[in-house]
């Protein structure tokens, strides 16, 4: 690594490590977490999933893959936000793991910082992906890394409410016709719709549907297209359509409303799917319809699979081998099952919902959804939402107006 590249990672190790103190992770197999003390005949992966055990399904997928490429893995698991700081610190300590599963926001940043190789430099085939998912993983032109499944947002709406409301899902199609059957759904004495506008990058994650339904780009949060968006969740607020109570809600709080049954409609995504099953809901799932219609492009959710750089380079033969193994159609279907993701491949995506048509609406999701570090936004991107949701707190409760929110927060991102 050269002398630049390395003034870069610790700057990212500094500005990261600022944001999250400690660290938590869990392991499994034997040995410490340390990389290369393993010794040759063992590979590490540092994954995101810690809620996964060593008997698990994916922590056998791994094994499997290891077994494959004639290595065993010593798999560590840490929280999402832990694992970035881990992973830019090892990498200044020049002991980064062999393959690294990272939230795709985080791919700009560890590869700004020069903590990933290329594609390219690992020969990993990234040719079945679908573009739009592939994007996240993009800076500078170069791809780090391959996607190992998706997630985004949608709708979940309640069959039996808007049955009671005379509202016919087919005929939501735009923000005009939603809008109309909020109104319908109060009129019958029932709530609307619920999302999470919190002031973290969870209240960004959900407006980034309607904003980027408005055909608003984050490079102008203060675009009429922008400002149209924040007004519409104004406007839900003010009739009482969505309540107050959006603006301190998480995508679990939010979950939480609309599993009482009270709800028409909630954002939120396909982790949810399993409690919806298990809630005994009557329930359908509806893409964010764009403001002129069409699906909104809601913003990707899920892992890309990355192979660190070594100083050992021989090797990355043999991560390639483990990257290609966990994202191939041999394993992919099942492991997406495992995580609950949907694939990031149109071919496993068919077989997905040959399987499982349920699955429809959440495989159009993702067709359309968008990186949130796309448009080579890269490191840019987190600056870009944290003013984004400041404009949404500040219009929600009332203390600026959707356009003047949406101006400053364009002044301080630009900053």
């Amino acid at each position: 690594m050269n002398r630049y590249a390395r003034r870069r990672l610790t700057a990212a190790v500094l500005t990261v490590v600022a944001v999250t103190a400690g660290v938590t992770a869990c392991g499994s197999g034997s040995g410490s977490s340390g990389t290369h003390s393993a010794g040759s005949g063992t590979y590490t992966v540092w994954d995101p999933y810690p809620q996964f055990d060593k008997t698990s399904a994916w922590a056998q997928v791994l094994d499997t893959c290891g077994k494959g490429a004639g290595v065993k893995i010593k798999r560590t698991a840490f929280d999402t936000s832990d694992l970035t700081n881990k992973a830019l610190l090892a990498a200044q300590q020049g002991n980064s793991p062999d393959v690294l599963i990272v939230d795709n926001p985080v791919v700009s940043t560890l590869a700004e910082a020069g903590v990933l190789t290329t594609t390219d430099d690992n020969k990993i085939d990234t040719t079945k992906v679908d573009p739009n998912l592939l994007a996240a993983g993009q800076s500078g032109g170069k791809t780090y890394g391959t996607p190992i499944g998706a997630n985004t947002l949608a709708l979940y709406y309640n069959k039996k409410v808007l049955k009671e409301a005379g509202v016919d899902i087919a005929s939501i199609k735009d923000w005009k016709s939603l809008t109309a059957a909020l109104a319908k759904v109060k009129q019958a004495g029932k709530k609307g719709i619920t999302f999470s506008a919190i002031g973290t990058e969870e209240g960004s994650f959900q407006f980034l549907p309607w904003f980027w339904g408005s055909g608003a780009k984050l490079t102008e949060l203060d675009s009429p297209q922008g400002v149209s968006a924040l007004s519409l969740w104004k406007n839900w607020l003010t009739k009482g359509y969505a309540p107050n109570s959006v603006i301190n809600n998480t995508q679990t709080t939010s979950w939480q409303e609309f599993a009482s049954g009270d709800y028409a409609f909630a954002e939120n995504g396909t982790w949810q799917l399993a409690a919806a099953d298990k809630g005994g809901l009557d329930y359908g799932v509806l893409p964010i319809p764009a403001a002129a219609g069409g699906n909104a492009s809601a913003p990707t959710g899920g892992e890309f699979v990355t192979v660190p750089v070594q100083d050992d380079t021989g090797r990355y033969t043999t991560s390639q081998k483990l990257v290609s193994c966990l994202t191939g159609d041999e394993n992919l279907n099942f492991t997406d099952k495992t995580l609950s993701y949907v694939a990031p491949t149109s071919i496993i995506q068919a077989k997905e919902k040959a399987a499982n048509p349920e699955l429809t609406p959440w495989i159009e999701a993702v067709k359309a959804a968008k990186g949130r570090t796309s448009d080579d936004l890269g490191t840019k991107y987190p600056k870009i939402s944290e003013q984004m949701w400041k404009a949404v707190q500040s219009a929600l409760s009332g203390s600026q107006s959707p356009k003047d929110a949406m101006v400053a927060a364009q002044v301080a991102a630009a900053k």
